[in-house]
């Protein structure tokens, strides 16, 4: 039987949120507006409430208002470096102090992903751990969860709960938070802080919901 209390619709919203944060920590192009990035985004958090609508408007808002080669250089700055990066965008960094990077927590992550049918693509020229395929690894597995749900199919609903629960608990739900600060604390553009107040919420949800 299916599950009545899963809203699906809700669900397809999450997997949208979630599949546009993960294309806010791409580099700033003219196509965040040009591909109507924001609406879509603001589409799938109104269906969530006013609790995402609203600091979805504030990251619109802010992008809109911002100049693309400030938002440029405050990525840079956020992200890559090459001195001084305030908010090193990998989750061995953060779980495990590296400083070198691709560690036990990249090649752990990177199991996950092959147990989830998740496949990194070959144009993505960043580490594993990189905050953007970690969230669009989530973005997978809530759109699997959803698919699940559809098809009342519980053994696939209730090993993808399995997998979400510790991919969150070892790896993003468990390093968003310090990152998002960082981000937040080093961020000269409100678009960034923005990101990152919604980030660590978005997270932080997703988070709470596997441990129920």
């Amino acid at each position: 039987m299916p599950d009545h209390a899963y809203d699906l619709a809700q669900g397809a919203a999450r997997a949208d949120l979630c599949r546009y944060l993960a294309a806010c920590y791409y580099e700033p192009t003219p196509a965040f507006a040009e591909e109507r990035m924001f609406a879509t985004m603001l589409a799938a958090a109104t269906t969530l409430g006013d609790a995402y609508a609203a600091p979805v408007r504030r990251l619109a808002d802010a992008y809109a208002g911002t100049a693309l080669q400030d938002l440029l250089v405050d990525y840079t700055r956020l992200f890559i470096g090459p001195i001084g990066t305030l908010a090193k965008p990998y989750g061995s960094v953060w779980l495990a102090g590296d400083v070198t990077l691709m560690q036990d927590s990249s090649v752990a992550v990177e199991a996950l992903y092959e147990e989830g049918g998740f496949a990194l693509d070959q144009e993505f020229r960043e580490l594993p751990d990189h905050v953007a395929a970690e969230l669009e690894f989530l973005y997978l597995l809530i759109h699997e969860q959803n698919v699940a749900q559809a098809r009342s199919d519980l053994p696939a609903v209730h090993g993808n709960a399995d997998l979400r629960r510790r991919f969150l608990a070892a790896h993003l739900g468990a390093w968003a938070p310090p990152f998002a600060h960082a981000v937040a604390a080093g961020a000269q553009t409100a678009f960034y802080r923005e990101l990152a107040a919604l980030t660590e919420r978005f997270v932080a949800d997703e988070t709470a919901a596997v441990r129920e």
